[in-house]
C-alpha cells in the first residue's frame, strides 16, 4: 500500500466525496455513503450520532480504502423498524446482520470494521459471529457490554445515566425526552470537561435534524435489547467465544469510558490478538482528536501495527 496520506482539511460539506446509497437489508433500509477504492472498511457510528460522525476522517481515509459508513437501524435516515415485543430488532446481532447485508450488497465477502460507541458493539458482535468476514476490528471508546453491565461503578452510573433511563418501559423515556428534543440532543453531546466546540456547526445541525420522536423510540428499544438479550448473548458467550481477528480499542482519557474502566483488561477477556491505549479525547475520538484517530486506523487496517499514543 502507499505511503499515508496527509489528513485533509475538513470543510463544511459532511461526507465530501461520498456517493449516498439506501441498501435494503433482511430488516431495514440502511443509509449508506461510500468513497473510495482499495480494501473495504466499514465505519459504524455511535448514539445519539449518524454516520456523519467520521466526516473529519472517512474523506482521507477513502483515499487508501473503500470506505463504507452506514447509519445503523434506527438512526439518521436509515429506516426505524417495530422493535418487537422482545425487542429483538434492536439487537447488536440485528445491526450487525444489516452491516453484513450491507456489505453483500456492495460486493464486499470479508472487510475491517470501525466502531465507536453502540457501532462498536455492533463490530464486537459481527467478529464473534461470523469471525470469517471480518478483517480487522477497531473499537472507539468502550469495553465490551459484558463488562459494562456486570461492574457497575456508582462513578459510571453517574455519568451513564441514559443506559437505564432509556433501556425503562415505553414510552416512559421516549415522552420525557421528546419533550425538548434540542435540549436533549445538545445536553447528550456535551460531554463533561470537553463541551460541544469539538464538533462542526454542520454536523450538529445534522444531529439536530435527526433527532425526531421515530429516533428516540429506536434509540430507546436499542437499549432496552441491551440490558436484555444482548447481555443474555454476551454472558452466554463470554469464556467460550473469543474474537479471532487482530483488534485495536482506543479510548479517551476524559471519557467515562477512560475514567470508570481498565479497558485493555476488559477487553482482553475476548481478544487475544490486541493492542490498544488511551489518547487525550472525551467520549467522541474521531470528532475530538482526528489527528489521531485517522493515522492510527490507516496503520491499523493497512496490516501495519500502529505507534501507541506518547504524550
Amino acid at each position: 500500500m502507499q505511503a499515508m496520506p496527509p489528513l485533509e482539511n475538513h470543510g463544511p460539506t459532511l461526507m465530501a466525496g461520498f456517493e449516498r446509497r439506501r441498501i435494503r437489508t433482511r430488516g431495514a433500509e440502511i443509509e449508506v455513503a461510500v468513497a473510495g477504492s482499495g480494501p473495504p472498511l466499514l465505519l459504524i457510528h455511535g448514539n445519539p450520532l449518524t454516520l456523519v460522525s467520521w466526516h473529519k476522517v472517512a474523506p482521507t481515509l477513502a483515499r487508501s480504502f473503500t470506505v463504507v459508513a452506514m447509519d445503523l437501524r434506527g438512526y439518521g435516515d436509515s429506516s426505524k423498524p417495530e422493535g418487537g415485543d422482545d425487542h429483538a430488532a434492536y439487537t447488536f446481532r440485528a445491526m450487525g446482520e444489516d452491516a453484513f447485508d450491507v456489505m453483500d450488497a456492495l460486493g464486499f465477502e470479508r472487510f475491517g470494521v470501525a466502531g465507536h460507541d453502540r457501532g462498536a458493539r455492533v463490530a464486537f458482535r459481527m467478529a464473534l459471529d461470523r469471525p470469517e468476514r471480518v478483517e480487522r476490528m477497531a473499537a472507539l471508546d468502550i469495553v465490551p457490554t459484558h463488562t459494562v453491565l456486570t461492574q457497575v461503578t456508582l462513578g459510571w452510573g453517574l455519568e451513564s445515566y441514559h443506559w437505564f433511563f432509556m433501556a425503562q418501559k415505553a414510552p416512559f423515556p421516549e415522552k420525557l425526552i421528546t419533550a425538548d428534543l434540542d435540549y436533549y440532543i445538545r445536553y447528550k453531546l456535551n460531554k463533561k470537561g470537553v463541551g460541544l466546540e469539538i464538533f462542526t456547526p454542520e454536523a450538529m445541525a445534522e444531529y439536530a435534524r435527526c433527532t425526531t420522536a421515530e429516533q428516540i423510540h429506536a434509540v430507546c428499544e436499542d437499549y432496552r435489547a441491551t440490558v436484555t438479550l444482548d447481555l443474555a448473548m454476551d454472558m452466554a458467550d463470554f469464556g467460550k467465544r473469543r474474537i479471532a481477528c487482530p483488534t485495536l480499542v482506543l479510548w479517551g482519557s476524559n471519557s467515562h469510558c477512560g475514567r470508570h474502566f481498565k479497558p485493555l483488561e476488559a477487553w482482553g477477556g475476548w481478544s487475544d490478538d490486541l493492542r490498544g491505549w488511551a489518547i487525550p479525547t472525551g467520549h467522541y475520538p474521531a470528532e475530538h482528536r482526528p489527528d489521531l484517530v485517522y493515522p492510527t486506523f490507516w496503520e491499523f487496517f493497512s496490516g501495519r501495527e500502529p505507534a501507541p499514543f506518547v504524550g
